[in-house]
Formats: structure tokens, C-alpha cells, sequence
């Protein structure tokens, strides 16, 4: 069937009437008081009018989301980044997504006197990935190179060496070495970190010179840890209490961008790369004090994990009121259900000295062990065998589909989350705390 790129949104079944909630929902938002200071009244009038428009979307999305993604991306002719297919939605379908504008508004508010219209870009989303045709297409356009990475990639394939705000990247023997250096906040996880990493990554996909990737996390200058090398704390719960964490920008671009860019490569159109569409490297982390939260899910897509002997994991997002990205996916194939339900349900943690940990871990060293143990991993990673098997290892632990349909649920409920009642409490408890 032809899709006819051109016709005006108001020829699809249901556009009328969603136009018109969408309307309705703007201006009942708009005659209230911000969502802190709204009456049980006031908010529950505030939530019938977001509740109807946004069934009216769910259902517009249902009978046309292949559509409205031909529209944006001109019959798949175009490969958008999911920052900027939401970015084109809105322009092309006013009232499906918010607009930039109404995001960055939203974004100078607290997250407890936000609207939540990233709900709406969750509904969205979580159509175009549902979609075998929209999806696929959409995963492909997450794993090709950054336009910062192309631009960076002439200076790095001279130097050798990157420094950004969040990460550090050398290459040296043909290791490209990453270093989180969030060193006043114990690599805590935000917007920043997360184009830092994914920058880092495709550098290292797409230097030829580079066989093997390492990360670990540098020393830190916080006082508790003054020092000493830190892997990860997980995600920024002060930015999030202040709205600064966001659906797109953050929780989505991390799992779609360099984490699946970890596990798949990088999408190539290069027409002499007849054997594969993907550019793969091994890749090797090593843990020093903790892996928290958004730090324990990034070791699920390692080839190799070495932890030192003090060191200990935790996903503490439902603690939080979240979900922790794709580990509800990943976590049960290393250790298994009942330990899955321990760690992400109930917030058990997980010392490296226990045996449990071997499940998630590679190896366990003494922490002055841990620089020669990453060394000797690093040579076992460096060959082609092991590239290709590697390979056909993720195609039968996460085939693509089943990665897809996680993330087509994951957009919708980690939206939801972000908007939850509980977590507003909770990350506005912590943000106190820590002031």
C-alpha cells in the first residue's frame, strides 16, 4: 500500500477530535494554578483533561503510527534521531507531542511543578517502537555516529586523545581507554554524561586503530572518596528532583544510543562493508567502589566485567520510584529471576566478595590486582574469533525484536514513572538532604 507522504494530518480517522482534546487540555492547564499548588480539585480537573487527550492519542497512534513516521521521515528515506523525531512530530502533528518550546519551559521547572507532558512523547514513542516497520528503522537511525563524533573524529584519529566535561578517551595500543571523570559527584549520571559517553563510543567504534574499549571510572575529588576511583553512582537524583533529567535527552538516548551501540556496533552505510552494517568491538569494564544504579546496568552490556574485592553493585531504582533502563531485560539472563527480584524489587546489594557476585561479574581482584588483571583481559579480547563470536552471542542473548519490545513499553512506563507521585517525594527528599 502507498503511504501518501504529502496529505494533511486532518485526513487521518481521529485527528479532529484529538486536535480538539489537545486544545481543550492547554487551555484547562493554562487556567490553573501550577501543579504544586492545585487543590485536589483542581489537580483531578487537570488530570481528566490530560487523561482524555491522551487516549485520544494512544488510539490515533494505534490505527496510524506507520504513517505518521513515513510523514516525518519521508517513507524511511531519513534517519531520525528520537530528539529530533519528536522534534518533527510536533511541528507536523501539533498537539501529538509538545512542542520544544513547551519542553523547555517545563524544563525550568522543578519536577514536582512539571505537567508531564513527556508522557505524551512516551506515548508516542512507544508506538514507533511497537511498530515492525517504524521501529526497526528507528533503532538503526539510534545506532549510526553522532554529528559531534563526526566532527571530533579527524582531531581524535591525529591525537589519540579526548577530554570532555564527563568522560576522558586515549587510545594507547590499540585500547581505547574511557574515563569517567565526573570527579566532584562520584560519575553520577545526567544529560552531560550521557552525550560525553555516546561521543566516546563512536570515537572508538569508528577509529580503525582501536580493537578493543575499557571503561572505568577515574579518581574522585568529592570528599568521601578523595583519591580513590569510583565506577559509577547511577543517576543524578539532585538534577532530577530540579527537572533537569530528561525522557528523550537522558533515559531514552542512553539505552537507544551507547549502550545498544555497546552490544550492536555502530550502523555503517559504508558500501564496501558488503559483510556486515555494523561496526563491533570488544569491550571491557572494570569496577573500582561501586556500580550504582545506571553504573550496575552498563556492566550487562560488557563482554568482560573485573570488580575489585571491596567493590559492590546495586539498582536501587525502584527504591527511587523508576525503572532501571533495560537491566529488568538484561539482569535475569547473568544471575537468574529469584536474585533479579532481590536486587531490583527489594534493593538488595551485591558485594563483590560474595559468591552471587561471580553471576555478574568476570573476575574479583585485590584493588591493587585490578590494573594488571584489566591489562590481561584486554589481550584475551584482542581478536577476530573473538569479535565474531561476540556477535553471534548478542544475536542470541538479545535478539533485536525482543530489545525493541522492551524499549517500546520501557518509553511509556519510565514516563509515567518520572511523573509518579512517589518519585516527586522521594528525589525532592533527597535533593533536600543534600543541600
Amino acid at each position: 500500500m502507498t503511504t501518501d507522504l504529502a496529505g494533511s494530518p486532518a485526513a487521518l480517522d481521529g485527528w479532529p477530535a484529538l486536535t480538539e482534546a489537545a486544545e481543550r487540555e492547554q487551555q484547562t492547564l493554562a487556567s490553573l494554578p501550577s501543579p504544586a499548588q492545585r487543590t485536589p480539585r483542581q489537580r483531578a480537573e487537570a488530570q481528566t483533561a490530560k487523561d482524555t487527550a491522551r487516549a485520544l492519542r494512544a488510539r490515533f497512534l494505534d490505527d496510524h503510527v506507520d504513517i505518521v513516521y513515513d510523514r516525518l521521515t519521508d517513507g524511511r528515506s531519513r534517519a531520525l534521531r528520537i530528539e529530533e523525531l519528536v522534534e518533527a512530530a510536533a511541528t507536523a502533528f501539533p498537539g501529538l507531542v509538545p512542542t520544544a518550546d513547551l519542553l523547555a519551559r517545563e524544563r525550568s521547572r522543578l519536577q514536582a511543578d512539571k505537567e508531564g507532558h513527556e508522557i505524551d512523547q512516551g506515548i508516542f514513542l512507544r508506538a514507533v517502537l511497537c511498530s515492525p516497520t517504524a521501529g526497526p528503522h528507528l533503532l538503526d537511525a539510534m545506532l549510526r555516529p553522532t554529528a559531534r563524533a563526526q566532527r571530533l573524529l579527524p582531531e581524535f584519529l591525529r591525537t589519540g586523545t579526548l577530554e570532555m566535561e564527563a568522560v576522558r578517551l586515549e587510545r594507547r595500543d590499540g585500547v581505547a581507554r574511557l574515563t569517567m571523570c565526573r570527579d566532584d559527584r562520584l560519575n553520577a549520571e545526567d544529560n552531560q554524561q550521557v552525550d560525553d559517553m555516546e561521543t566516546a563510543v563512536d570515537l572508538a567504534l569508528l577509529d580503525p586503530s582501536v580493537r578493543v574499549g575499557l571503561l572505568r571510572g577515574g579518581e574522585m575529588s568529592h570528599p568521601r572518596y578523595r583519591g580513590r576511583r569510583v565506577f559509577s553512582a547511577g543517576i543524578n537524583l539532585k538534577n532530577l528532583s530540579s527537572g533537569d533529567i530528561s525522557l528523550v535527552d537522558f533515559l531514552l538516548r542512553r539505552e537507544l544510543g551507547y549502550i545498544h551501540k555497546l552490544v550492536r556496533g555502530l550502523r555503517t552505510d559504508d558500501a564496501g562493508a558488503w559483510h556486515t552494517r555494523h561496526v563491533e568491538k570488544p569491550w571491557v569494564a572494570a569496577v573500582d567502589g561501586f556500580a550504582i544504579g545506571g553504573g550496575a546496568q552498563l556492566l550487562l552490556a560488557f563482554d568482560h566485567v573485573i570488580a575489585a574485592s571491596d567493590a559492590y553493585f546495586s539498582l536501587p531504582a525502584a527504591k527511587e520510584g523508576i525503572i532501571p533502563g533495560a537491566a529488568n531485560f538484561r539482569f535475569s539472563r547473568y544471575v537468574g529471576p529469584r536474585l533479579s527480584r532481590q536486587v531490583i524489587l527489594e534493593g538488595r546489594r551485591i558485594w563483590a566478595s560474595e559468591p552471587q557476585a561471580r553471576l555478574l561479574v568476570d573476575e574479583v581482584v585485590e584493588p591493587h590486582e585490578l590494573d594488571a588483571a584489566v591489562e590481561r583481559s584486554l589481550d584475551r579480547l584482542d581478536g577476530e574469533a573473538v569479535l565474531a563470536n561476540r556477535r553471534m552471542l548478542n544475536l542470541a542473548e538479545e535478539p533485536a525484536d525482543a530489545f525493541r519490545a522492551y524499549m517500546a513499553e520501557f518509553a511509556f512506563q519510565q514516563a509515567l514513572r518520572l511523573y509518579g507521585e512517589d518519585v516527586i517525594h522521594k528525589v525532592g527528599r533527597f535533593a533536600a538532604r543534600s543541600a
